[in-house]
């Protein structure tokens, strides 16, 4: 069965990457979506593929504001190798440094969503601990700054659970007071795919809302909002259940498909319906992450900090890097 808008629909999921947002469109029509350019590059660690939104029809069609949406797909982000996680930093910080336009000395914030609390959604609190932060130094020892440095400033606002404030209003209240050029945030994301956990990173210059891909929409962190370009980093850590079952249900399938009578009994109300009820305890809404979570996370924040402080601070080497570590 095709994953179609109906099908997310129902179960109330929202895309958080645009490159499965223009499959699942495309996958219904068949055809290239008007107003969407797509381009790809392939690295030796990772591809690259872009998403352009430009037309406001490909707006409503996507389900995404327009803008540029690039994903890097890197499955060896799941191996202990350094060396190739390093070659997907200098990627990051390559195409992150394509989506600003700062000045020498441009103030930055970099804000960690999520809960620290909760490992599948600590990516931004994690990256938070690693990223250079220097503003700082700026402001407090001037003669130790170098060539290629700009203030960066940090911040792990919390959630509303445990802060009894919205993400945006704590954001907009740093934002006023220090005024930066930039926000990049980091946030963890809802795939479609298993496969997509902790190996994808999208980047996108259209901020983002807290929490839409598990259900749970914030108010939005992103230019109209803050008054302030916000760039997005995000990475999925969890899949909805209902996207597993059906991707199982699929392959179960696909085993039968050579006998009419039960292929043709496989109908798309059927799944949903049946996924429904198993899922009923859950109200429906029903997130899966991997038992290994805790060592995704500290590799994908370890490269999103690396290629962050390499996209802001491109006088500073990777060996002088830790040395500026707070």
């Amino acid at each position: 069965m095709t994953i179609n808008q109906s099908f997310l629909s129902s179960f109330g999921i929202t895309l958080d990457l645009a490159v499965e947002a223009h499959e699942v469109v495309r996958g219904q029509t068949g055809q290239e979506i008007p107003g969407v350019i797509m381009d790809k590059h392939s690295y030796s660690s990772c591809t690259v593929n872009t998403v352009k939104i430009v037309e406001e029809s490909a707006e409503q069609i996507m389900g995404k504001p327009r803008g540029t949406y690039i994903t890097i797909e890197a499955p060896a982000i799941k191996d202990n190798n350094r060396k190739i996680h390093q070659e997907i930093v200098e990627v990051l910080a390559k195409h992150l440094s394509q989506l600003f336009n700062l000045s020498d000395k441009g103030n930055v914030l970099v804000v960690g969503l999520g809960n620290w609390n909760a490992t599948p959604d600590a990516l931004g609190p994690k990256v938070i601990d690693q990223v250079m932060v220097t503003r700082h130094i700026f402001n407090y020892a001037p003669s130790e700054v170098r060539d290629g440095m700009r203030p960066v400033s940090a911040v792990s606002p919390g959630v509303l659970g445990t802060t009894g404030i919205e993400t945006a209003e704590i954001v907009k209240g740093i934002v006023d007071n220090i005024k930066p050029e930039l926000i990049i945030a980091v946030d963890s994301l809802a795939s479609r795919s298993v496969e997509r956990i902790a190996t994808t990173i999208q980047i996108a210059d259209t901020g983002i809302s807290p929490g839409s891909g598990v259900g749970n929409k914030r108010a939005g962190i992103n230019q109209e909002s803050m008054g302030v370009p916000t760039i997005a980093i995000g990475v999925p850590t969890v899949v909805h259940a209902a996207m597993i079952a059906s991707d199982a249900i699929d392959r179960l399938f696909a085993h039968y498909k050579t006998n009419p009578q039960i292929y043709q009994a496989y109908q798309q109300q059927v799944v949903q319906e049946t996924l429904q009820q198993v899922l009923a305890p859950f109200g429906g809404n029903l997130m899966v992450t991997p038992k290994e979570v805790d060592i995704l996370i500290q590799n994908t924040s370890r490269i999103i900090a690396g290629g962050v402080s390499a996209a802001l601070h491109r006088g500073i080497t990777s060996e002088e890097y830790s040395m500026y570590l707070h």
